[in-house]
């Protein structure tokens, strides 16, 4: 039987995988995001930090032959500018005011990693978001409730944040963190894993 690990401290991936219905350990290493260059394309540097994050934590689980490992990694971008989390109140109070009233891109880079063979599958999901026009005292008290500090893009479409957004295009579930679909049948087609019908 397969065992599958979440190479993710994020407490939303975690409750998505277990939405799923997939038994997992969580297993975080310290890899170095720094290292992967942003000059590429958003669809590919998400791919890049989740495959990252796999092969840093497949050296700390390489005895677990049985292992899946899952890793993912989130971004906000607008006109091509990444927008991470928040460095501070006055750096989410821009960041919310760039957004108001605009649409914007959440993608999603999720890898798949078969420690047996080294199997690895890697893609990105992209998901169009489109917020309402919030004036500063909205997004001042949106900031007070301290959501918008440890989120990319200062918001988070499953809490307070979805009182901002006005409609998607695409997966919800990307926007949190975890394009669940896509992950579905990759682990479906790629590794003979089919989560609701209980081949694992």
């Amino acid at each position: 039987m397969k065992k599958f690990i979440l190479a993710s401290a994020s407490p939303r991936r975690k409750e998505l995988l277990e939405v799923m219905g997939i038994d997992f350990d969580v297993v975080v290493s310290d890899a170095d995001e720094e290292s992967v260059a942003r000059n590429v394309p958003p669809e590919l540097y998400v791919q890049e930090l989740a495959l990252l994050k796999a092969a840093a934590t497949a050296k700390l689980v390489l005895k677990n032959k049985q292992a899946l490992i899952i890793s993912a990694d989130t971004i906000v971008t607008l006109d091509g500018e990444i927008l991470g989390k928040p460095a501070d109140i006055a750096d989410a109070e821009r960041i919310l005011s760039m957004l108001s009233g605009r649409a914007h891109e959440v993608y999603t880079g999720y890898c798949v990693m078969r420690l047996a063979d080294g199997k690895t599958v890697c893609k990105s999901v992209c998901t169009k978001v489109h917020f309402k026009d919030i004036d500063s005292d909205t997004i001042k008290a949106y900031i007070d409730s301290g959501e918008p500090m440890d989120k990319a893009g200062a918001y988070g479409i499953q809490g307070r944040g979805s009182v901002l957004i006005d409609k998607i295009s695409g997966d919800y579930f990307n926007v949190v963190g975890l394009p669940v679909s896509a992950l579905y049948d990759t682990l479906n087609t790629e590794f003979d894993t089919d989560i609701l019908k209980g081949e694992e």
